[in-house]
This record gives structure tokens, sequence and C-alpha cells, in this order.
């Protein structure tokens, strides 16, 4: 009897071994999975929610088995709010390091410098996993760079953080400005910057390009910036077409042409290179500029320089047809 009994003690202690290594065999047992899948924690939903929601995917064979694997052999971390990307096969105990581990799915939205806010607009619109409207952004208030973002956030977050952004830049360069600096306000600064912006994209030429418009300024010359004649047309966006000579002598609020003085606000959002360049111009003699064919300009103190350099530039342009 005695006999008999050990046995049958020997035989549940090797069921429950047994049981014991399936148990925790199937934590890091390969999962079911068999794509890369997306997977989605929403505010409120639990570790036992979750677990249903990821038998209903494919992604676990078993709803309790993950849970209670989950609470004896994972940890106490708790599952965080994002989206994210369940690997092709990913083991239970894998897939609730993912969930844990609160790294979702990373989605961008990238504002180049010089990009008008009508482009802006039209790109957080365009973004489908952002919901929500915005109005149009003052121009000159969102500072170019990549933005990260999540699936279902509300596009007015995301500008929200683009104009915070410009805003914090605006303020460390204003109080870092130079004495040289023509401008007499941030508003200033930023109108300024966008005409520096969008007359070069050679980053080593904007603190010379912001000089040549500063001495133009401080002698009451007209800056003569033809992207200040597009943009009331445009709004910013190309033109396609060459500038026509009634549009050169365009009386409004931005036409540098046919006035003297900034505009009366930024015709696109200057970068943060732009920003600092105007408030540290470079110390120049230079109040004119012209292409140098290559992506440059050359620059010059007199108008007799500028007339030089204005047809080499002519001469370039012919030979190339253009």
């Amino acid at each position: 009897m005695r006999r008999t009994i050990l046995i049958l003690l020997g035989v549940m202690l090797a069921g429950v071994m047994i049981a014991g290594a399936v148990f925790v065999h199937g934590w890091s047992a390969s999962g079911p999975a068999r794509e890369d899948t997306p997977f989605v924690v929403a505010e409120g939903d639990t570790l036992k929610s979750a677990s249903s929601a990821l038998e209903e995917a494919g992604l676990v064979s078993s709803a309790d088995g993950f849970y209670f694997r989950a609470r004896l052999l994972g940890g106490s971390t708790g599952i965080k709010v994002g989206e994210y990307s369940i690997p092709k096969g990913a083991s239970a105990k894998h897939i609730l390091a993912i969930l844990t581990g609160g790294v979702g799915v990373s989605r961008f939205v990238t504002i180049p410098e010089g990009m008008p806010s009508i482009l802006v607009y039209e790109r957080l619109m365009a973004a489908e996993q952002l919901t929500g409207t915005i109005d149009l952004p003052a121009e000159g208030s969102v500072l170019p760079d990549t933005y990260a973002y999540d699936k279902g956030e509300t596009r007015a977050a995301v500008l929200a953080r683009m104009q915070g952004a410009m805003a914090q830049v605006l303020d460390e360069a204003w109080a870092n400005r130079s004495a040289d600096t023509v401008v007499k306000s941030k508003a200033e600064a930023l109108t300024l910057a966008s005409i520096v912006e969008k007359e070069t994209s050679v980053p080593a030429e904007r603190p010379t390009v912001a000089g040549v418009y500063s001495n133009r300024l401080r002698i009451g010359m007209r800056l003569q910036a033809d992207p200040t004649i597009i943009y009331p047309i445009t709004k910013g966006k190309p033109l396609g077409r060459r500038i026509k000579r009634s549009e050169i002598q365009a009386v409004n609020g931005y036409n540098t042409y046919s006035m003297a003085g900034l505009p009366k606000g930024p015709i696109a959002n200057p970068g943060k290179d732009s920003i600092i360049a105007v408030l540290n111009p470079a110390k120049t003699k230079a109040l004119y500029f012209v292409a140098d064919g290559e992506g440059g300009h050359v620059f010059a103190e007199t108008l007799e320089q500028h007339e030089a350099n204005v047809r080499k530039w002519f001469a370039i342009r012919k030979e190339r047809g253009i």
C-alpha cells in the first residue's frame, strides 16, 4: 500500500514537473504570428483585455495562457499605450517585452527649411494617421525639423509642438543676438530670416546674405528680394514661371521691389540657422549678390561690381540655354 502511494506521488510530481516545463516553455517558444503584425494598446486597456486582443489577432495561441504566463513570469511592469509591431513568430515573452517597453511604431513628418505655412498645413492634413483639423498656421510660426507622432494623435498637438519649438529657438537666438543686428524685434527677426532662407540654400552663405540685407535696411535701400514678389501671389508655393514686370511693380505689403524696409510679415518658415544669421549677421560691406552658377552667390560692394557679376550670370544662363 505504501509503495503504491509512493508511486502515485511520484507520478503526480512528474506530471507537475512536466506541466511546469510546458508552461515555462510556452513562455519563450515561437508564437503563431505568421507575419509582422501591428497591434495597438489603447488608453484603458489592461493586460487581461490585451491578452484577449492578442488571441483574436492570432498573435498568441491562448489569451489565458498568455495572461497567466505574463503574470507569473513577466514581472510587474504594466503595458503601455501605443502602436506596436509584433514580429513574425514572436514568443509570449517577446510580445510582453514589446508592450511594456513602450517603444512603438515611429511615424515622422518633416518640415523642410523655408517651407511656407500653406504647405505645412497641406502636409499635416495629408498625414492619414493624424486626427482632427487645424487652421492655417501663422507664417513663420513653425520650426522646420522632423517631428515624431503617434497614430491617432491630433494634428493640433503636432502643430503645437512645431510652434513651441520655434518659440524656444527664437527666444534663445534673441537672447544671444549681436549688437550688429538691424532687427528691432523677434517678429522682424522672423521676417528677415524668412527672406534669407528663401534666397540661399547654402548654409555658409546665410550670415553674409543676412549682412547684405542688414546693410540695405540701415541705409534705407530696398531689399529687392524676388521671393517677396512671389509670396502674395502664391502664398509661398512655387510660381512655376518667370516673374512678370507688372508683379515686380505691384504695391502690397510684401513686395520689397516697390517699397523700402521689411515686408509686413514672414514669407516662409525659416530654419534655426537663418534666424541666428539675421541676429548675428556677417560683417560685410556688400550691398549686392547674384547667383554664381554653381548653386551659390557672388557678392559685391558697388553697383558697378554687381552689374559685372550679373553679366557673367546671364552669360552662364545663355550658355546653358536658360
